[in-house]
C-alpha cells in the first residue's frame, strides 16, 4: 500500500491538452474516484498513474519513489479494465495466476495467493469454471482476483463496470466497497457514473477539461460545490440554474426572486450571479410546510412528468409561452424549473401553481467565472457559515 501523489502533471497532445497542471495527493488506503464527462482527462490522469502514458510535465510518486518514467511493472500497480479480457481458452485459476506464471512464482505461493484472491471475491469452487461457464458479474470478479494476486501497492480501475447491466453494476459496486475495506489498498477508480463515485468513494476528484475542479468527500461536493460545473454535474437529476443580479433585497431574476441580506453574503450589490437549487428543493406551497426559510411563492406552469417510482420529476415553466421554454438546456439559466414531489403528488400536466424554494438550499456562483460564493442564503438556526470547500486546479 503506498500514497500517491501527481505534482504539476500535463499531458500534451500536439495542440490538445488531455492534463492540465494537475495536482492530486490520495493517502494510503483510500478509495478516490476520478469522475468527469467522456473526454475531460480521467483516464488519461490515471494511465500517468500507471505509466501507459508519461507526462508532458510533471511528476509522479508511489510511496516515496518518484515512478514519473519507470514502466508499469515497476511501478506495484495493478489495473482492471472496462473490458474485462479473460484468457477465453483458460479456466479461472489460470486467468487468476497467469501474471504470476509469468514471474515464475513457485507453485506453493501461486496457489496461496490464488485461493486468497478467489475467497476475497468469493470464487472459491469455481476456479475450475471456464469464463463462458459465467455471468458477466463472474467475469468481472476474476478480472478484479487476477489484479488482487499481484498484491500491489495501489489498484487503478478505468470504469470496470461499464459494460454490466444496471443491476449487477450497483451489486458489484457493493462487493468493490467490501474488497476496499478488507484488503484496505489504495484505489484510484475512474467513472462517467456519478452515481458510482459518490457510493463508493473516499473522496471524488471531479475533473473538466483536463483540470481538477474540486475534490473532496462525495456529500461536500454536492452540498457545497466549489463552482458551477461541479454542481450541474454532481448530481441527478442535474441542479437548476437561473441567471440574475444582486440587489438590495437578494437575487433578482425575470423569473424568480430569493430573499437574503447581500451585506451578510460573500456577493456586491448589482453583481451578476447565477443561482442554483437542486430540484428536491424546489416544493409545492402545500407542502412546504416543513421548509423553515421559504422564498415568496413563484407562479409556474407544469409542463412534463416523469414518474420514476419513488419520486415524479416536474418540469415547470416560469415563462407564460411554453413555446419560449429551452428544452435542450432545461433549468440552466433559462425560464424552466424542475422539481422533484412524492410520487403520491396530485400533480398533472399543463396546471398552474405555485411553488417555493428553500432558501437555505440555494447557491449562488460568479457569473463569469462559475465560482461558488455562497452555499446557502439562510443558515439554519444554530449553525456557522461554511468555512469553504477543498477546491483545487481552476486555475
Amino acid at each position: 500500500m503506498a500514497q500517491v501523489t501527481l505534482n504539476n502533471v500535463t499531458k500534451r497532445y500536439d495542440d490538445i491538452v488531455a492534463v492540465d497542471d494537475m495536482n492530486l495527493e490520495i493517502p494510503d488506503g483510500e478509495f478516490v474516484t476520478l469522475v468527469g464527462p467522456s473526454g475531460c482527462g480521467k483516464s488519461t490522469t490515471m494511465e500517468t498513474v500507471a505509466g501507459l502514458t508519461i507526462p508532458t510535465e510533471g511528476e509522479i510518486y508511489i510511496g516515496d519513489r518518484e515512478v514519473t518514467n519507470l514502466p508499469p511493472k515497476d511501478r506495484g500497480i495493478a489495473m482492471v479494465f472496462q473490458n474485462i479480457a479473460l484468457f477465453p481458452h483458460m479456466d479461472v485459476y489460470d486467468n487468476i495466476s497467469f501474471g504470476l506464471r509469468l514471474r515464475n512464482f513457485d507453485k506453493d505461493e501461486t496457489d496461496r495467493r490464488v485461493d486468497r484472491a478467489a475467497e476475497t471475491v468469493q470464487m472459491e469452487g469455481m476456479l475450475d469454471r471456464m469464463p463462458s461457464e459465467m455471468s458477466g458479474g463472474q467475469r468481472q470478479r476474476v478480472a478484479i482476483a487476477r489484479a488482487l494476486v499481484r498484491e500491489p501497492d495501489v489498484f487503478l480501475m478505468d470504469e470496470p463496470l461499464a459494460n454490466l447491466d444496471a443491476k449487477l453494476r450497483v451489486h458489484m459496486r457493493t462487493e468493490l466497497q467490501r474488497i476496499h475495506r478488507e484488503l484496505g489498498t489504495t484505489i484510484i477508480y475512474v467513472t462517467h457514473d456519478q452515481a458510482e463515485a459518490m457510493t463508493m468513494s473516499d473522496r471524488i476528484a471531479v475533473i473538466n477539461d483536463g483540470k481538477l475542479q474540486q475534490i473532496a468527500p462525495p456529500l461536500t461536493c454536492y452540498n457545497e460545490p466549489a463552482n458551477q460545473f461541479v454542481a450541474g454535474f454532481i448530481g441527478s437529476p442535474s441542479m437548476n440554474f437561473l441567471r440574475g443580479t444582486v440587489g438590495g433585497n437578494g437575487f433578482e431574476s425575470e423569473f424568480v426572486d430569493v430573499q437574503f441580506d447581500p451585506g451578510a453574503m460573500n456577493v456586491s450589490q448589482d453583481e451578476p450571479v447565477t443561482m442554483g437549487i437542486r430540484p428536491e428543493d424546489v416544493y409545492p406551497t402545500d407542502t412546504a410546510g416543513s421548509v423553515a426559510n421559504p422564498t415568496t411563492e413563484v407562479e409556474v406552469t407544469t409542463d412534463v412528468l416523469e414518474p420514476m417510482g419513488d419520486e415524479i420529476f416536474v418540469y415547470l415553466l416560469l415563462a407564460d409561452e411554453a413555446a419560449d421554454t429551452d428544452l435542450e438546456d432545461p433549468g440552466a439559466g433559462g425560464n424552466q424549473l424542475l422539481m422533484s414531489v412524492d410520487p403520491a403528488s396530485d400533480i398533472s400536466e399543463d396546471q398552474t401553481m405555485r411553488v417555493v424554494l428553500d432558501r437555505e438550499k440555494v447557491h449562488l456562483f460568479d457569473a463569469e467565472t462559475g465560482d461558488a460564493l455562497e452555499h446557502g442564503l439562510v443558515k439554519p438556526t444554530g449553525t456557522e457559515s461554511p468555512t469553504g470547500t477543498e477546491a483545487e486546479g481552476d486555475d
